[in-house]
């Protein structure tokens, strides 16, 4: 009996057609250089490359670390244009890999339209996951009113070289400010990190990025933001913090190495930001808690020590940190929101932003 033969998706629908832009003229623009801004990426000025902690830096990186450093989780560029069509270019540092998290998101940027608070999601960039290389259209209209544009980089791989294209006539201008008093930087896990969202501004800092008129610093390193105190002296050169979340729990794997990392991060983090919001989150439950009693009991054992060390600076006067617990994330029906059991969709990344947003803004007040 013959095999069934199943035809290329794009061959059977013209809605999944890849598109390029080569066929048109275009006015091509480096995002590093004004009037489009690039946030997320708090070294960029200094090493001119696409990454999240410094190239050189003062104190030495794990292996891991530096190498997840040069993925653009929670990067954007934004600017204004009153051109009908944009498009890009993108050349990545290795293609698509991963088995749970679409290429969309790993290796793909997405586009949002409108000014701060009212941005609204328009197109993701369509491209062969097999390529390193790419160039797509993100929108080709009639429309020529100003818009104000944020594209959020990819989440899990690094990007080598990147430019936005343009009307040749059309004008390329800065998008609105940022709420005056810093951005917020969140240090954490793959889940911070953004696995795994179908795109990128879907992780949790990009969706409240768009609720909240700050930049956001994206420092999560999958599976290995552990807590170590050579991260918190390189966190501690940003400028300009509002606000630090600490969300590492989970990639921490015992209760005694959480006791011993964590008050020591606190107190780097404090040397050089004695009053700046610390908020402590400690982790999601995962699926294998229903028959792993040991594992349920070292999440609460975490937990335990996270809310203990908050309540201990509390109690010698830094009132400026607080403890949010978790478990509470997603809700009570977690395990719906997730690929693996452990990583959000881009519903559990949803869920994750309403918990934390009315808390960040309470914050930040």
């Amino acid at each position: 009996m013959p095999e069934p033969k199943m035809k290329n998706v794009e061959q059977l629908d013209p809605n999944m057609k890849l598109q390029g832009a080569n066929d048109k003229d275009w006015q091509w623009s480096s995002p590093m250089e004004k009037p489009v801004q690039i946030s997320g990426l708090p070294w960029l000025a200094e090493d001119k490359i696409y990454r999240r902690l410094p190239q050189n830096p003062q104190w030495p990186l794990p292996p891991a670390v530096d190498s997840l450093a040069n993925c653009t989780a929670g990067a954007q560029m934004r600017f204004a244009t009153n051109s009908r069509r944009l498009s890009i270019r993108v050349q990545l540092a290795a293609p698509a890999s991963m088995y749970h998290m679409p290429a969309t998101g790993q290796c793909g940027f997405d586009c949002y339209i409108g000014a701060p608070g009212q941005q609204r999601y328009f197109s993701t960039t369509r491209y062969d996951q097999k390529e390193t290389e790419y160039e797509a259209v993100l929108f080709d209209s009639d429309n020529t009113e100003l818009k104000n544009i944020t594209l959020n980089f990819p989440l899990y791989q690094g990007v080598k070289e990147v430019t936005i294209g343009i009307e040749p006539t059309a004008e390329l201008s800065a998008p609105p400010q940022y709420e005056n008093g810093g951005s917020v930087v969140v240090y954490g896990t793959s889940i911070t990190q953004g696995g795994c969202a179908a795109r990128p501004g879907m992780a949790y800092t990009n969706i409240l990025s768009r609720r909240i008129n700050r930049e956001f610093i994206n420092l999560g390193f999958s599976g290995n933001g552990k807590g170590e105190p050579e991260l918190a002296h390189n966190i501690n050169q940003i400028p300009d913090v509002a606000a630090y979340v600490l969300d590492y729990d989970a990639n921490v794997n015992t209760v005694e190495a959480l006791q011993k990392s964590l008050p020591e991060f606190i107190r780097i983090l404090r040397v050089d930001h004695p009053a700046t919001p610390i908020l402590v989150i400690s982790r999601v439950p995962t699926a294998n808690e229903f028959y792993d009693a040991p594992a349920v009991q070292n999440r609460l054992g975490k937990a335990k020590v996270q809310r203990d060390t908050v309540a201990l600076l509390q109690s010698q006067g830094d009132t400026n940190i607080s403890f949010l617990d978790g478990a509470k994330l997603l809700g009570d029906d977690y395990l719906e929101s997730t690929v693996d059991g452990a990583h959000p969709t881009d519903l559990g990344f949803w869920l994750i932003a309403n918990a934390l947003e009315p808390v960040l803004k309470k914050l930040l007040a």
